[in-house]
């Protein structure tokens, strides 16, 4: 497989991992009886808000894996985030040359194919596999900075205790399973009993026409981010019916730079595509 086609299909498949999910219906939400057990779930919940990343910006040179069926690469890059306004992945072929860009905002998501200099830029609510996916910017970040999250949130402000109180937490082992069922979605999260870190989220698409939809992120090598800590590596697979799309990311020279532009222009050489067109490729390959 010549190199150019391999680093197309990072550049197709990322954005594609982290946005494919399925429908959702809003969560109604009753007043909970503040049990000592419900106490005890809301105060173990609360510790993992608490655990929350402070830091405003988050940089990292990046060392990306990508399989998807047989094919497999391994990429260098950059991730840049600013909290509540841009996510950015670069990808860099031959360790020096940008081969595509996904830039996430509030507003839109943005891939760029800069080595067929073409690009997507539509707004979340413009493309059916976001908008119906319960998995807004603000879902988006909370699985970048490993932070629990409730579909379709607004913002990652602190929840009251009987939102909190709405998760599911069982005992397992060493670890605490956090869920949430939120119509033929289901999110869970493992996290550590003793230090209230979330060592894996989950979400689960039902479909019993067409085959579940599965997102898995874990999260491990944590290291001090200004207060909290920060995990090096996320492994992130995505399973559908059709395909498994493995993406593996390492961060190194972890930094909180803030001179760096956080949107993109672009040059008025470049073609824009259409979700459609984007899909049909990834699908192809």
């Amino acid at each position: 497989m010549k190199w150019l086609s391999i680093v197309r299909v990072a550049v197709l498949a990322l954005p594609l991992v982290i946005t494919s999910c399925g429908s959702h219906r809003k969560v109604i939400q009753e007043p909970v009886k503040m049990t000592p057990e419900v106490r005890s779930k809301v105060d173990f919940l609360s510790s993992v808000k608490d655990n929350a990343q402070t830091a405003k910006f988050m940089t990292s040179k990046v060392k990306f894996s990508v399989e998807v069926g047989p094919q497999k690469l391994t990429l260098t890059g950059n991730l840049k985030m600013k909290r509540d306004d841009v996510i950015r992945l670069q990808l860099m072929a031959f360790g020096f040359v940008e081969a595509g860009r996904i830039e996430m905002t509030k507003d839109y998501v943005l891939i760029m194919d800069r080595i067929n200099k073409q690009y997507l830029k539509a707004p979340w609510m413009s493309v059916d596999f976001l908008r119906n996916s319960g998995l807004n910017f603000n879902t988006i970040q909370a699985l970048f900075w490993n932070e629990l999250f409730r579909p379709n949130q607004v913002s990652q402000e602190k929840e009251s205790r009987d939102s909190l109180a709405s998760y599911g937490v069982i005992e397992s082992g060493d670890d605490m399973i956090i869920s949430l069922e939120n119509g033929k979605m289901d999110y869970s999260w493992l996290v550590s009993k003793e230090a209230a870190l979330i060592r894996m989220a989950n979400i689960l698409y039902k479909d019993r026409f067409n085959g579940n939809t599965q997102l898995n992120w874990d999260y491990d090598q944590f290291e001090k981010l200004n207060k909290s800590l920060f995990p090096r590596k996320h492994a992130i697979s995505l399973t559908t019916p059709e395909k498994e799309v493995k993406l593996g990311m390492t961060l190194n020279y972890i930094g909180a730079e803030t001179e760096w532009e956080t949107r993109t222009e672009i040059s008025n050489k470049y073609r824009e595509v259409t979700v459609d067109e984007i899909l049909r490729r990834f699908m192809a390959l």
